[in-house]
């Protein structure tokens, strides 16, 4: 107490700063810790509905979704463009959660009929209670380069798989939700776009993954009073 006493009152005003700015660290890393690791998860179909929508379900990210909502026992409809996949995947499914119902259908998202597609797409899942949207197709390119070495039909592929695939699928599927006035919509961003500062050589996928980003974030405060949560789930490194 005398050591306090002692000090000049700006000195005091420092320390106070500096503790309250420690304790907002500590307490923003309590709180971090515990949703990463300690929070239970929620129980989805109760809190959103019986059935999920995963784009690019075939390998990767979103396969190991899949698995993860299908063990919560959600009922899938898995998207994607290669049929022979689809089908190996829903057995995988159905063989370790043989209570699941597992739909599958065709879309390629680079392909110029894209919209008929997510159209059809929608007429597919009309009547289901869809609950969950991941939102996870998506393309890079097959290695570095210069933008000005990116070719037309990479510079189509990435924005039409990146930006058109995920806003129209999102369109799609998000009326129903606000209908039920429950959902939540994932869509797997890249850090690409939102952890580091640029991503050279990579400069078109990265601005698409930017899109995500953004249009996750507006879409989050947009619905978060119907009912409907909104994320974007940021990998470090998923160009690949």
């Amino acid at each position: 107490v005398e050591f306090l006493r002692a000090q000049p009152a700006w000195a005091l005003a420092l320390a106070a700063v500096g503790l309250l700015v420690a304790a907002r660290a500590a307490l923003r890393l309590a709180l971090w810790v515990y949703a990463a690791f300690l929070r239970p998860g929620k129980p989805l179909r109760r809190r959103y509905g019986p059935w999920a929508v995963v784009t690019g379900a075939t390998d990767g990210i979103g396969r190991a979704i899949a698995f993860r909502l299908a063990a919560s026992g959600l009922g899938l409809v898995l998207v994607g463009r290669n049929p022979d996949k689809l089908a190996a995947v829903s057995e995988e499914i159905r063989a370790k959660h043989p209570k699941t119902e597992v739909r599958t259908f065709v879309l390629d998202f680079a392909s110029e009929g894209l919209a008929a597609g997510v159209e059809a797409l929608k007429d597919s899942i009309r009547g289901l209670d869809v609950g969950v949207l991941v939102n996870n197709a998506g393309v890079s390119y097959p290695y570095a380069r210069y933008f000005h070495e990116v070719d037309e039909e990479l510079m189509r592929s990435l924005i039409r798989v990146n930006v058109e695939g995920v806003t129209r699928v999102t369109h799609a599927v998000l009326p129903g939700m606000v209908d039920r006035k429950r959902g939540a919509i994932v869509n797997i961003g890249s850090g690409a776009a939102s952890v580091v500062p640029s991503d050279p050589l990579y400069s078109v996928y990265a601005a698409t993954k930017a899109y995500v980003d953004q249009f996750s974030r507006c879409l989050y405060v947009e619905y978060k009073g119907k009912g409907i949560d909104v994320q974007c789930q940021i990998g470090l490194d998923n160009r690949q």
